[in-house]
């Protein structure tokens, strides 16, 4: 299948922010290319299913996984049972068809190999109970999952909280790709380094309106495939909220917060090729066109381990540094 509509809007920037940088490819591409009518999909070995829990908890993401930016009363129960943490954007109170990013892409150093930071976006419908619905698309850092501390291209979903439904990437039936040249769960290459050449992935996923599947595409050319609107309940309609940033895991296992990195490690005040960001952020209306968030709000469990600042200008539209080192004097 194809998607029947693209939204209006913008066309995406080029996949490049410095002069002197390559746009962002895959390494499996070193080793060939899919030909025409298939797939690539990345190999589970005995060893990744392993690394897991148990075999259920395979390619999951555990329950209470999710930034609820409100109410604010119950949040430090859910955070530390899960001991999630995040820095994200949000908009929240319309119905929403879509939703937009360029992200910056890094290697967050991971403290433990249960941990993992990731930088995504969430279109969440439903209430963060029982029957929340998410489509999640970003990259990821996550020995657990991966056997490795590479930043990948990844997806994920779920219709009940993260309980029975969902997977990441193509781990369970339910996205169905159709794009030949990028695999979900590859590896990313190049990425950005601390003042250095600056590297960003741009990803853009919306509900064609005739068919109503959740479509995702990623940098200019390739549409990458599509959620089923059967999968869900809330978002056979619209999402109710939009969220992007980074998360990490902070397992706290010598009873210090974790030295897990976020983005880059580094703060937001840091700035442009030391702080990691989000730019050109956008929602999809229910006229199917691009368009700025309106009133976005921020939330951070604790912003002296990760923090996020909001802003916006020409070319870069709407948009947001975030990230920390995790532990520091000021976050132990």
């Amino acid at each position: 299948m194809k998607p029947n509509f693209h939204p209006e809007g913008h066309p995406f920037g080029e996949s490049k922010v410095s002069s002197n940088s390559k746009p962002i490819t895959q390494l499996w591409h070193q080793n060939g290319r899919c030909p025409e009518g298939t797939i690539p999909v990345r190999r589970t070995k005995k060893d990744d299913i392993l690394r897991t829990s148990s075999v259920q908890h395979f390619g999951k993401k555990k329950q209470s996984s999710f930034p609820q930016p409100k109410p604010a009363k119950p949040l430090p129960d859910i955070i530390s049972q899960s001991g999630h943490q995040h820095a994200i954007v949000y908009v929240e109170g319309d119905k929403y068809y879509g939703a937009k990013a360029t992200i910056n892409v890094w290697d967050p150093k991971i403290q433990q190999p249960n941990e993992f930071s990731l930088s995504q976006m969430w279109i969440l419908g439903g209430s963060f109970g029982q029957d929340l619905n998410s489509i999640e698309a970003g990259w990821q850092v996550s020995p657990d999952l991966y056997g490795d501390n590479n930043t990948r291209l990844f997806t994920y979903w779920t219709s009940d909280a993260y309980q029975a439904t969902g997977c990441y990437n193509l781990l369970c039936s339910g996205f169905i790709q159709i794009n030949s040249d990028i695999a979900l769960g590859a590896s990313i290459s190049p990425l950005s380094k601390y003042s250095s050449s600056q590297y960003d992935i741009s990803i853009l996923v919306w509900k064609d309106p005739k068919e109503g599947n959740w479509w995702m595409q990623f940098g200019n050319d390739h549409v990458m495939g599509y959620w089923p609107a059967p999968l869900f309940s809330y978002l056979s309609d619209s999402a109710s909220m939009i969220e992007w940033g980074g998360e990490v895991v902070n397992s706290e296992s010598d009873g210090q917060h974790t030295s897990t990195q976020m983005g880059s490690g580094h703060f937001p005040e840091e700035g442009f090729g030391k702080a990691s960001y989000f730019k050109n952020i956008q929602i999809v209306d229910g006229d199917n066109k691009l368009r700025a968030p309106k009133d976005l709000g921020t939330y951070t469990e604790q912003d002296s381990c990760y923090n996020v600042q909001t802003g916006s200008a020409g070319d870069w539209g709407n948009y947001f540094y975030y990230g920390g080192p995790g532990r520091n004097p000021n976050c132990p």
